[in-house]
């Protein structure tokens, strides 16, 4: 309330809103943020639905795997991500005999708000999918559908609130992610700084207003999808 009061009543928020930087900002953690939310859906919808279904070996291992971003600081997972992804790091000689380079770039943020955000959806999925009664599946198959027509016209469907809730999450956590992108991405105007990073730089920067403005639009942003 105070931060989006002071940036109100002083008239930041609305200088901000017509700012290059913020917008541009604001676009790129849009973007940034639903590409790394379909890349958490695609990825983990299937591993959520193995974990609340299936019994294997190692199991326990995987879902603390899955968990540990959750409780990682951010500045470790982005310094793990420098030393898998960077140019030192453990993919460095395949990725520069095909010329890539992912450090410092728009994708190293969108990685960086997948590694941090997509446990959230992992966690709420597998619940969801584990607490759909197994008889409305099994009267489903009964009446001849496809394992794929059963998961997306049943399964889905019934654990679709705690899906919701999972994406809401893993948005607003990948929205508001800032230690694994500057570590990993760093903070290069219009190519990887996002709206976080604008709030740190304009503090460092002394304009304390436009780092408020900043972060008055992510308060407002995170709230309306919470919401």
């Amino acid at each position: 309330l105070t931060l989006v009061a002071r940036a109100i009543l002083d008239g930041s928020l609305r200088v901000a809103i017509a700012s290059p930087i913020i917008l541009d900002a604001l676009w790129l953690s849009l973007v940034t943020t639903a590409t790394s939310l379909v890349i958490t859906v695609t990825l983990g919808l299937p591993l959520a639905f193995v974990l609340a279904r299936r019994r294997f070996r190692g199991k326990g291992l995987v879902e603390a795997t899955v968990d540990l971003p959750i409780v990682l600081p951010p500045a470790v997972a982005g310094l793990a991500l420098l030393l898998v992804f960077g140019r030192q790091g453990l993919l460095a000689a395949p990725f520069t005999l095909l010329g890539i380079s992912v450090p410092f770039t728009t994708v190293a943020v969108i990685l960086a708000q997948t590694f941090v955000s997509a446990p959230f959806f992992i966690r709420s999925a597998r619940t969801g999918i584990a607490g759909v009664d197994r008889d409305l599946e099994d009267a489903a198959r009964v009446d001849g559908a496809s394992e794929r027509r059963l998961f997306s016209a049943v399964t889905v469907p019934l654990a679709g609130s705690a899906l919701a809730a999972g994406l809401t999450m893993s948005w607003a956590r990948s929205l508001g992610e800032f230690g694994a992108t500057i570590m990993f991405a760093g903070n290069v105007e219009g190519r990887t700084q996002t709206l976080p990073l604008v709030v740190y730089g304009e503090f460092q920067g002394g304009d304390l207003d436009a780092s408020i403005a900043a972060a008055a639009i992510l308060v407002l942003a995170a709230f309306g999808v919470l919401l």
